[in-house]
């Protein structure tokens, strides 16, 4: 029976292999027939032609044979060339890190710019004309967004929120100075003269100005590329990380108003002061249509949980929406994608699937490893295809000026940062700060838009952006880990955040609020805590659906620690028998001994519904609504003086009387003590723990006993006290929204 069935498979390969062979003599003969009787047409056209006759009752014309096969690359060159691009870059990521040695010594960015350069020589040798594959429409519209979108969506909105007003000082401050700075000197250098002063006397200042805008932006694809591979904390990578998604308002406000004043070749007052007010419109406006976008997200979420399969679908067309509106009217694109992300994330989770969820996170990593991959490849092609020129004075100024520009504008804005910061920007900070400041295929793109014909030295700039990209990317980007570990430089801990942390956190944030409420000092954990009822009350009851809306923080959190440890145990193969000797993870307190393996009771719906009712509203009462004193409204209250002794001496008392029985009939009997001496002995020896304190000289016995009016006011405080009712229980508090 075995042998049957082998001959029968050989002799099917057989009949498989000769009818492929008699239809490739079919299609050579029938190509052959087709080219004759066509004149060197296509055989479309041919078709059509043999259609044409017919249809004239032509019938003397003799038609050709069906085509078997044909050939028609340029009906799908575009899509092809465009796949075969994403399948080169996928495959050169997948071998750079099929090789251990060579990711720890050269980063992955520096080796997808050599293989660009070597796809960009071989094009270029074969005697083909490489492509523009670097435009700036497929570099801005295509490939930028989904590593901006995927930057702000899992954005860490605590910290960053945190280091706001310093990432703002580098992003804006620092920005500005290295645009004037390198612009400024390079003017200079061009005035001076050299042995090419013909060409370099051309350039004027207001070229060399938007020439030092384009190149003082901080690349964010370049900074998460190099940044992300050597693991640097938390701080120093949120302040780089965040300078590089805000100075692009800064580079775009300026690359616009150097372009417009190149071109009319006058400024006046009015237009440098329409200019500072452009950037404003630039950033808010930016901020503005990604918040309305991000909301609009979050309500339309709201509804799809009868059609979970559309729900990633949203998220990234309302935050490509975001993007493209606010590119329409010269907004900044970046600050859109950044606001929408970070603002329709906590609802959006709040409402969508746990496998949309999945399928978010995972398609935005992949479409941003993909075009990231993309751009460092096509930079290199792009330089090999396009025209260049060179000139050494230029290009090695250029260099020296950012560096330069660069170290100073870090260290002397952290001067004055670190008068305003707790936490303290060391030498060893601002160095890292300062070296990580790589540029990348932003400034290239903002070049290539130059327009030959009003700037005749955009090769030069090309040229020159091109280099400071390449030194930035390899020499800092390659050293840059060695001098992290050389200076042992605090590196990022990759540790689980637990409840117990969740739980600190939650308390020192009020704590912390209720600190500057008392000192009358309105700071960040105010108005956050402001912002946090404002969106228990309003914002969360209309963009998150049922009864998500009123789970606390901390209930949501351990939900979310929950699913994780389940995912981790089926993937661990541990789905199928939940072991009860392996403790959770996620409490507080892990159990040391194996708890014994007992049945999971089965409860009804209502029932769970209950019991999820009764653990939202009485899990979490951290913070109940009380009337806000601080310093300067504070009130002295007469009856307060004595009033905590007071209440230890009424306390004593009744213990005191617990522990003694009075004998009425023999009060000198042993069994029977004297209540006001027990109570004088107490006290004495209360004050005795206390140490060494000033007292007032002692009275008689006589004068010790209270009068009328003592006893009178003590109970007037003691009425007082007992009829305060205190905060109330049924007022609705307030959970966290920042986490």
């Amino acid at each position: 029976m075995p042998s049957r069935t082998v001959s029968h498979g050989a002799s099917g390969r057989l009949r498989g292999l000769f009818l492929v062979m008699v239809l490739v003599f079919l299609e050579g003969s029938v190509f052959t027939v087709a080219v004759a009787s066509s004149d060197q047409h296509s055989p479309i056209t041919a078709h059509s032609g043999s259609h044409k006759a017919t249809d004239h009752g032509s019938h003397n014309n003799t038609g050709k044979a069906f085509p078997v096969l044909d050939l028609n690359y340029e009906n799908v060159r575009v899509p092809f060339e465009i796949s075969l691009w994403v399948l080169l870059a996928s495959l050169m990521k997948l071998g750079f890190h099929l090789v251990p040695h060579l990711s720890n010594i050269v980063p992955e960015s520096c080796l997808l710019i050599v293989v660009g350069l070597l796809v960009g020589g071989i094009i270029r040798g074969t005697g083909e004309t490489v492509p523009p594959v670097l435009d700036s429409k497929l570099f801005f519209y295509i490939l930028l967004p989904p590593i901006i979108l995927d930057a702000g969506y899992f954005l860490p909105i605590r910290p960053f929120m945190e280091n706001l007003g310093t990432i703002l000082i580098f992003a804006v401050v620092g920005t500005l100075w290295n645009a004037f700075f390198v612009g400024g000197l390079l003017y200079g250098v061009c005035q001076i003269g050299t042995e090419s002063s013909s060409i370099l006397s051309r350039i004027g200042l207001l070229q060399c100005l938007l020439f030092g805008s384009i190149i003082s932006a901080v690349d964010p694809v370049a900074v998460l590329a190099v940044f992300e591979e050597i693991h640097i904390n938390e701080l120093l990578h949120i302040l780089v990380f965040g300078e590089s998604l805000l100075n692009d308002a800064v580079t775009v406000v300026l690359y616009h108003l150097f372009e417009e004043f190149s071109g009319i070749g006058s400024v006046t007052l009015l237009k440098g002061f329409l200019g500072v007010i452009s950037f404003f419109v630039v950033a808010l406006g930016g901020v503005l249509v990604g918040v309305l976008y991000g909301i609009l997200a979050a309500f339309t979420s709201r509804f799809t949980s009868h059609t979970r399969v559309i729900e990633p679908l949203f998220v990234f067309l309302y935050s490509y929406m975001a993007y493209l509106s606010a590119e329409i009217f010269h907004l900044s694109g970046i600050m859109a994608l950044i606001a929408c992300g970070a603002v329709m994330r906590p609802y959006v989770e709040a409402n969508i699937s746990h496998k949309s969820h999945t399928t978010i996170k995972y398609f935005l990593k992949m479409w941003s490893s993909v075009s990231e991959t993309l751009i460092f490849i096509f930079l290199g092609v792009a330089t090999v295809a396009g025209p260049h020129d060179w000139n050494w004075t230029f290009v090695t100024v250029t260099v020296i000026l950012c560096l330069v520009a660069r170290v100073i504008g870090v260290v002397g804005l952290t001067f004055i940062i670190n008068k305003f910061r707790i936490v303290k920007l060391t030498t060893k900070d601002q160095f890292i700060i300062a070296y990580g400041g790589l540029r990348g295929a932003i400034a290239f793109s903002l070049g290539f838009l130059l327009n030959k014909e009003h700037f005749p030295e955009r090769e030069i700039f090309l040229t020159a952006i091109i280099t400071v990209i390449f030194f930035t990317v390899f020499v800092q980007g390659m050293t840059i880990k060695p001098l992290v570990e050389l200076l042992a430089v605090k590196k990022k801990q990759e540790a689980k955040r637990s409840i117990n942390e969740e739980i600190h956190t939650q308390f020192l944030d009020h704590l912390l609020t209720g600190i500057e409420d008392i000192c009358g000092h309105y700071g960040h954990h105010h108005w956050k805590d402001k912002l946090n009822r404002f969106n228990k009350k309003y914002v969360k009851k209309c963009l998150i659906a049922g009864e998500r809306s009123k789970e606390p923080q901390l209930i949501a959190f351990y939900h979310k620690m929950e699913m994780k440890q389940a995912i981790q145990l089926v993937e661990s193969g541990g789905g199928i028998k939940m072991p009860s000797a392996v403790p959770s993870t996620v409490s507080m307190q892990p159990s040391t001994k194996p708890a014994p393996e007992r049945a999971i009771p089965q409860l009804s719906k209502n029932k769970e519904e209950e019991i999820r009712k009764i653990l939202r509203t009485n899990l979490q009462r951290t913070r109940q609504r009380l009337r806000s004193y601080n310093r300067h409204t504070l009130v002295a209250d007469p009856y307060e003086d004595g009033l905590s002794d007071l209440f230890l001496k009424k306390q004593k008392m009744f213990q005191i009387e617990k522990k003694v029985s009075f004998n009425l009939a023999s009060p000198q009997s042993p069994d029977s003590v004297n209540l006001l001496d027990e109570f004088g002995q107490a006290n004495q020896q209360e004050e005795e723990e206390q140490g060494l304190m000033m007292k007032p000289p002692s009275r008689p016995r006589e004068a010790k006993k209270p009068s009328e009016e003592d006893e009178a006011k003590d109970q007037q405080r003691l009425m007082r006290c007992l009829s305060d009712p205190g905060p109330s229980a049924d007022e609705d508090e307030d959970g966290a929204f920042l986490p």
